[in-house]
Formats: structure tokens, C-alpha cells, sequence
């Protein structure tokens, strides 16, 4: 079976290059720069002051199990998420293989979102960063598995200075390398990205190899208040959920039951 992971990553690059043929590489950095004063949510400071920590993703769409919510709207979930105790949102901006835009954000703000919000796509190239900044977002995604070592220590450079955070994710030994960047913050993704096997046990054998001071994010794979609850024990802040509320009728309500169970 091909690797998901590349067949995405290679699209990516060529849908960048097309939206750079779009809107200029210039045009868009002159429209960020006109954004410079305008302050930005920590999702750093938003996890680490939380008692759940839950960062709920509006997601339409994977790979793996094709729609999961295809009429779900950025002006309704990501509010609700937020009315219903949401630490900080996720929201996926690929279009070709999760179903999202980068309007979803922008669309999201405007309905009243004000906590921080991730940028969630295959980041390759730092105007998407630029992109990121236009749209809203408060933090961005950096994949290991995406990125040689050097391109991801330019692109975490450019986010700060554009005062993006960085959520750094990575899935094996083999990439826990990349911590020594010092992200904002360090994800662990329990689903392969190249076969989309789900394991939450990665979050457990990986959590003491990472810095102790890190702020450790959960990826993938969460559906029960009891994992988060064990995992906060093992360290972890931050703990990135979609399917678990999307595929649910009302997915803020979903929230809220979840945090309600973890409380008992």
C-alpha cells in the first residue's frame, strides 16, 4: 500500500505552488504585516492552565473513513465547542483530504471564537504560515514525518516571529530529535501517518522520553475520559480530539459530556 503521508505531502507542495500563482507570495505577507499589532492567544498557556486541556477539532473528513460530518458548519461547532469548555480548537484546513478550508477559521472568528485555534494541515512551506496568520489561526502544526530537521527549525523560526505557537508533532523514537527545537509545544500522535493505524499506547511509551518541562499533547485515537485522565497522570496537558465529538449529533454537547465523565 502506498504511504498516505507522502501521497499528501506531495499534493501539498503543488497546491502551495498553485495558491502562490493565486495570491502572490508579497501580496500575502504585505496583508500579514498589516496584522502585526494585533495580539494572539497562547494555546501553550490556555493547556497549561487547564484542568481538562481538551483541544476539540472541527473535522469534516479523513482519509481513513471519508465524511465523518460533511454538513458541519464552522459558524456553529467551534462556538459550541468553546460555550461547552474547550481548552483551545483545532480546525483542519487541508480541502482534498479532510474536507477544510481556511475560511473555516476565519468563519469561526467571526461567529465569536476567541480561544486559540490551531492551524491544522500539512505544513511544508512558510507561506502557509503566512496563511495560517491571515486566517486567524493562533498555532500551527509542524509534522516530523513531514520535514527534514532543518526545514522544521526555519519553519518554527517564522511562526514565532509572526507570532504563530507550534504544536511539533511526532510519532516515533526515531523523530524525538525534533523536541530539542523547543516547540511551544510537543505533540504525540498515536496514528501512524502513513498506514493511519491507531495506538494510544505510543502517547504512554513516548511521554517520559520528552523534555519534563514540555507542554505533551495527545493526538489521535481518544474516546474515553478515563485515557485522558491516565494520561494527564503521565504528564500530558493537551489532548487533541475529533471524531470522538464530530460523529456525534451535536458535537459541543458531546464536549461536554466528555469533560463532565472526566470529572468523576
Amino acid at each position: 500500500m502506498k504511504d498516505i503521508l507522502e501521497e499528501i505531502v506531495a499534493h501539498k507542495r503543488m497546491e502551495v505552488e498553485q495558491f502562490k500563482r493565486s495570491i502572490p507570495p508579497t501580496m500575502l505577507y504585505d496583508a500579514v504585516e498589516k496584522m502585526a499589532d494585533q495580539p494572539v492567544a497562547s494555546m501553550h498557556k490556555s493547556l497549561m492552565e487547564s484542568e481538562s486541556g481538551i483541544i476539540a477539532e472541527f473535522k469534516r473528513k479523513s482519509p481513513s473513513k471519508g465524511w465523518i460530518k460533511e454538513q458541519g458548519r464552522a459558524e456553529k461547532i467551534p462556538l459550541s465547542y468553546q460555550q461547552n469548555g474547550a481548552s483551545a480548537l483545532s480546525i483542519l484546513t487541508d480541502e482534498k483530504y479532510f474536507g477544510g478550508r481556511d475560511t473555516f477559521i476565519k468563519t469561526a472568528r467571526e461567529s465569536g471564537v476567541t480561544l486559540p485555534v490551531l492551524y491544522k494541515n500539512f505544513v511544508v512551506d512558510e507561506y502557509q504560515l503566512f496563511q495560517a496568520r491571515l486566517c486567524g489561526a493562533s498555532a500551527v502544526l509542524l509534522i516530523a514525518a513531514d520535514l527534514k530537521l532543518d526545514e522544521c527549525r526555519s519553519l518554527l523560526k517564522m511562526a514565532h516571529e509572526l507570532k504563530l505557537e507550534v504544536l511539533l508533532e511526532m510519532h516515533a523514537e526515531s523523530e524525538l530529535d525534533y523536541a530539542a527545537l523547543e516547540p511551544d509545544m510537543c505533540g504525540i500522535n498515536n496514528r501512524n501517518l502513513g498506514t493511519f493505524i491507531t495506538d494510544i499506547q505510543n502517547s504512554y511509551h513516548l511521554a517520559e522520553l520528552l523534555p519534563k518541562d514540555a507542554c505533551k499533547v495527545s493526538e489521535s485515537g481518544i474516546s474515553d475520559p478515563q485515557t485522558v485522565r491516565e494520561l494527564r497522570n503521565v504528564g500530558f496537558r493537551g489532548f487533541l480530539i475529533g471524531e470522538t465529538f464530530m460523529k456525534a449529533e451535536n458535537p459541543g454537547d458531546a464536549l461536554r459530556l466528555f469533560i463532565e465523565k472526566m470529572k468523576l
